[in-house]
């Protein structure tokens, strides 16, 4: 279970943020958070600390919340954000002083000191990873689609670490007890042949009595399991994380399953400057 934090800013947004840090053995120069929906300036259905610039909240707010957000991370000069489209595209952070433009991919590495990078989600999985010599950084936004087509594998890759000298942290994402998806997605995930059909078969339980407009049984998918089998495949064993729903925690996260309109946390990693 991650650690959850406060940050106080006398009333400006931010002074009640409620966020976590991950709970994994990351070297010192790692910072890494993930926020929760508490301590903003966003009105509902957005409240309060929407990140989101996509979800219809309004821009001004959500430009303060992501201001507040960068004061309460000393050490953070740059922050990639993206423009996410449930893919499997990587960006590289290339190192210099320049401003950092949002651009369209669902995953970012970075390698400088005072670099981040961050993921937007509601519901699909914040993955976050780090070498073991804190080199090097990254983030995936992996919902269903882009967990089977590879975003992890191509974040992995484009890391230039292998595996084994990496690890990840899962953040919070729907739940296996809430996540039910039709018998395409778990056709899909079995065909895809990225780990053991066995391994990957305990990620998905059938639901009795629930059927797809095909006759076929829905599952309730666990999107953690799916994604530790994928990370394991490429040699990263040193996995954390991965023990809460968004859609349980109304008080706590944002989730598009349960409330349709939200707004988005941010899952973040960055490499510290001094």
């Amino acid at each position: 279970m991650a650690s959850a934090g406060s940050n106080t800013t006398d009333g400006k947004p931010g002074a009640d943020l409620d966020w976590q840090t991950p709970d994994w053995p990351a070297p010192d120069n790692i910072g890494a958070r993930v926020t929760g929906r508490t301590g903003g300036v966003s009105l509902p259905p957005y409240d309060s600390f929407n990140l989101g610039t996509h979800v219809g909240d309004v821009a001004a707010t959500v430009a303060r919340n992501r201001r507040a957000l960068r004061r309460a991370l000393p050490g953070l000069h740059r922050l990639q954000w993206l423009n996410q489209v449930h893919g499997t595209r990587v960006v590289s952070v290339a190192a210099g002083s320049q401003g950092l433009r949002r651009r369209q991919a669902d995953a970012a590495c970075l390698s400088q000191p005072g670099d981040g990078v961050a993921v937007l989600t509601a519901d699909c999985l914040p993955v976050l990873l780090c070498s073991h010599d804190g080199r090097v950084a990254a983030a995936a936004h992996a919902g269903w689609r882009g967990l089977l087509n590879g975003v992890l594998e191509n974040t992995v890759r484009a890391t230039q670490y292998p595996g084994t000298d990496l690890m990840a942290w899962l953040g919070p994402a729907i739940g296996p007890c809430c996540f039910e998806v039709g018998a395409e997605v778990r056709s899909a995930f079995m065909a895809a042949g990225t780990s053991s059909a066995g391994a990957m078969a305990a990620a998905f339980k059938p639901v009795a009595g629930s059927h797809d407009s095909r006759g076929q049984n829905k599952s309730m998918m666990d999107i953690y399991a799916a994604a530790r089998q994928r990370l394991q495949m490429l040699g990263v064993t040193a996995i954390y994380g991965g023990d809460q729903c968004t859609v349980c925690s109304a008080s706590r996260f944002f989730s598009y399953r349960r409330d349709g309109v939200t707004g988005r946390m941010a899952s973040l990693i960055y490499l510290k400057d001094g």
